[in-house]
């Protein structure tokens, strides 16, 4: 939050000059108010300010000090950052747990207030309940009529890989466009509270969303055209990670893949933009540190793109 309204008073005058405002006095009947003067215009603001900085504080987004000066909390300051309803950001704080999976994280992020207008098509649900069947991770009283049963319907499906129809593909734009926010917003949320196995399984679920694979999937499914099998083809030769793949011998690489020239030249490209991250990290003062301290980590992040570039070149090489 910018600070731009601190009281009662200051959201108020910022309201007066919204286009709202000037709609209030135009069509005072679609606001449901008994009259179009200064007096009905003013009641009227203030009981929505009133409203609406109550149900902030009872979200705890929000403090009211004083019944007047209003300043932002945690939560506020989260979801006015990733711009996500103080409904979600409520949710995200009574349901995010020191406990919770993967499980409880998808069905968390699906449950979502941005996923209540989900699209519902006329006997869409015969559709969601044939692709439960499905699902890896089965549903706890489904409600097929439900848009968030079917935002986590169409999270398993992306992750899976499985073909859906054009309409739901649709809607899973629709949900995936708005998951990156929503789960950052969660592991700021699950760090906050100082969690750290469920904010690392938020990051997880985040990379998830991108690279449209489960966690425990082969790391190569996120070249283009490679398979399960293939990618446990390539396994089986030590071959797991995508620097293994561009280490190997040119002839040995194109006997595994056993892709043509066009197939190989995508696997290229992707490869040439794969990221190639060193970390480090030093602990300040590490010998005098117990348990229990609190101590400064300080983290080094180094890409390597000259290298990845090189190996990509060997890659599209395997073409000529």
């Amino acid at each position: 939050m910018t600070k731009t309204i601190e009281s009662k008073q200051d959201a108020v005058d910022y309201l007066t000059w919204t286009y709202m405002y000037r709609r209030l006095s135009q069509n005072p009947n679609y606001y449901n108010l008994q009259g179009a003067t200064h007096r009905h215009l003013s009641d009227h603001l203030s009981e929505l300010v009133e409203t609406t900085l109550n149900d902030l504080e009872q979200a705890r987004c929000i403090s009211i000090e004083e019944g007047l000066e209003v300043s932002p909390l945690n939560l506020g300051m989260i979801a006015s950052y990733y711009y996500i309803a103080y409904t979600t950001i409520e949710l995200f704080a009574s349901s995010l747990q020191p406990s919770t999976k993967l499980k409880g994280l998808i069905e968390i992020l699906a449950s979502a207030s941005e996923y209540d207008l989900l699209p519902m098509r006329h006997r869409e649900d015969d559709a969601l309940a044939k692709l439960a069947i499905h699902c890896s991770q089965k549903l706890d009283n489904p409600r097929w009529t439900d848009p968030h049963t079917k935002a986590n319907l169409l999270l398993q499906c992306h992750f899976s890989r499985r073909e859906v129809s054009r309409e739901l593909a649709r809607d899973l734009h629709e949900v995936l466009d708005k998951s990156t926010r929503l789960i950052q917003a969660m592991v700021d949320v699950l760090s906050s509270s100082g969690w750290l196995s469920p904010a690392l399984a938020a990051m997880e679920l985040c990379q998830m969303c991108v690279q449209g694979i489960w966690d425990r999937d082969p790391v190569l499914l996120q070249l283009p055209h490679m398979t399960k099998e293939l990618a446990n083809k390539a396994a089986k030769q030590g071959i797991e990670v995508v620097f293994d793949l561009m280490e190997m011998e040119d002839d040995d690489r194109t006997e595994l893949l056993g892709m043509t020239p066009a197939q190989l030249s995508d696997v290229a490209r992707a490869c040439n933009r794969y990221p190639n991250i060193e970390m480090s990290f030093d602990v300040e003062d590490a010998d005098d540190v117990a348990a229990g301290d609190s101590v400064t980590v300080l983290v080094s992040l180094e890409r390597d793109t000259e290298e990845v570039r090189d190996a990509a070149r060997a890659l599209v090489a395997i073409r000529s």
